[in-house]
């Protein structure tokens, strides 16, 4: 069974950081692509950042060279990281961990976390981003 647990997030001043944590288990990580999604109140639920098995990363335009996404899957535990440097209120969301097939990630969706199948959620984490 595969399992995402997100650690990390909280409450910051604009132009402050954060760090977000996820563990993954249960599925084989070589084959899979590890990211972050955010849900921003009403909005879409954007893809933020993703590493496939092969480390190539993406991240959004918006917040590169801000953020930066990390995997470590030392001592038989995946681990997905995002640091999220000089935070701005619009940062200000839900951020999920997600895991998927590398063509299965979306760039957005209707709403974190999306009912896809193929797709597997962590059971989010708050970032407010305070003026």
């Amino acid at each position: 069974e595969v399992h995402l647990v997100e650690s990390g997030g909280g409450s910051v001043q604009a132009g402050g950081s954060l760090g977000l944590s996820c563990t993954v288990s249960g599925f084989p990580t070589d084959e899979f692509s590890v990211g972050w999604y955010r849900q921003v109140r009403s909005d879409d639920c954007e893809l933020v950042s993703r590493v496939s098995p092969t480390r190539r990363t993406y991240v959004l335009a918006s917040v590169k060279g801000r953020f930066a996404a990390s995997q470590d899957d030392a001592e038989n535990t995946f681990m997905s990281y995002l640091l999220m440097n000089d935070l701005k209120p619009e940062d200000t969301a839900v951020y999920y961990c997600s895991a998927a097939g590398h063509d299965d990630f979306g760039w957005s969706f209707a709403a974190c976390p999306y009912p896809k199948p193929s797709i597997y959620w962590g059971q989010g984490t708050q970032v407010n981003v305070s003026t």
